[in-house]
């Protein structure tokens, strides 16, 4: 990791790059669902739903913001990290914020998505179920991963 890199509680004015570096890594990790929000639809997402809903926090290298976490109660709504960004701790350190304030969490990825898989797997999470994708918007298989603090941990 970068020595300038820091992490923050995000503003609202912080948004719009939440949404380009969501965009970003999606697109990325994700080609085949590539395009299905304009960049206009990805901002109102993160100022109108995601804020209002999660706390958010990102990190940054220098002034620019290269990875972003969403989460409210025990569920982690959002993680993405830039592509170019990824492999430095980065996505693990957001995550730390998230554990920090329970003893369990949940999230949902896709199934196909073998590189958020290894990265949640290799932080302890454990699939508990598969879907067909006919529950979301994307319409992608899915698998929902539940983490949950040791006893003394």
């Amino acid at each position: 990791m970068s020595s300038e890199l820091n992490i923050r509680r995000l503003q609202l004015a912080d948004m719009d790059a939440a949404a380009r570096v969501h965009r970003a890594a999606f697109d990325e990790a994700l080609p085949w669902l590539a395009g299905l929000h304009t960049p206009d639809e990805d901002r109102w997402f993160y100022r109108e739903r995601m804020f209002a809903t999660c706390a958010l926090w990102g990190a940054f290298d220098g002034e620019a913001m290269s990875g972003v976490i969403a989460f409210h109660d025990d569920w982690i709504e959002q993680l993405y990290v830039l592509p170019a960004a990824q492999g430095r701790g980065i996505g693990g350190a957001l995550l730390e914020i998230a554990e920090q304030g329970t003893d369990r969490l949940q999230l949902w990825t896709f199934q196909r998505n073998a590189r958020a898989r290894r990265f949640y797997e290799a932080r302890g999470f454990a699939a508990v179920e598969e879907t067909d994708g006919s529950r979301n918007e994307e319409r992608e298989p899915d698998v929902c991963y539940l983490w949950a603090r040791r006893a003394g941990g």
